[in-house]
């Protein structure tokens, strides 16, 4: 008897809060909208995402000292024209050697610069010299000495140029906009 009790209530109790047939449309609508609002937000994350801006974690010795071999989020601008990049700009390109990769790099030479293929003398004698072809540019690491760049693999043609580097985010404590600080001498 005691349980006829507890169950009676029960069911009185769900009765009372079960939505009534003529409320059903009202909160359909509401979900439906709710839901649209909820659509509509994910695809603009998305298209900015993609095409706009984005945070970006790079790691690897390349860009040392300018980023830290272990991992940075960086915030990287997409909407670029490549054609504007200036000497000394930190961009993100696919990588010519494993295009399942997106590599960062420093940009050192423009299309019709001459450029040395390889300052160190490592891959290529030091007094050898390459003119950038158009729509091309000449990327290199910070780090010379563990970067895999234009020395290696050439001028990078400008359609495989992703985006621009503008800012460190994380860590904290090293939150910094990259300044083109590039002496460029003619």
């Amino acid at each position: 008897m005691f349980s006829g009790r507890i169950g009676g209530w029960a069911a009185r109790a769900w009765r009372a809060q079960r939505p009534r047939r003529e409320d059903l449309p009202r909160i359909g609508r509401r979900v439906g909208y709710w839901t649209l609002q909820v659509v509509n937000f994910a695809c603009a994350l998305h298209l900015i995402g993609e095409h706009v801006v984005t945070i970006s974690f790079v790691e690897g010795p390349s860009m040392f000292p300018t980023m830290g071999m272990y991992g940075e989020a960086v915030l990287e601008l997409k909407w670029i024209d490549p054609r504007r990049l200036q000497r000394g700009d930190l961009v993100t390109h696919t990588s010519p050697l494993d295009p399942t990769r997106k590599v960062c790099k420093r940009v050192t030479g423009l299309p019709g610069d001459i450029v040395c293929v390889d300052p160190t003398g490592e891959y290529a004698p030091s007094t050898e010299h390459v003119v950038v072809p158009r729509n091309h540019i000449w990327v290199t690491g910070d780090n010379l000495a563990y970067s895999r760049d234009s020395r290696i693999y050439g001028p990078v043609p400008l359609g495989l140029v992703k985006g621009k580097l503008y800012a460190r985010v994380l860590p904290l404590r090293d939150a910094t906009l990259f300044r083109n600080t590039f002496d460029f001498i003619d």
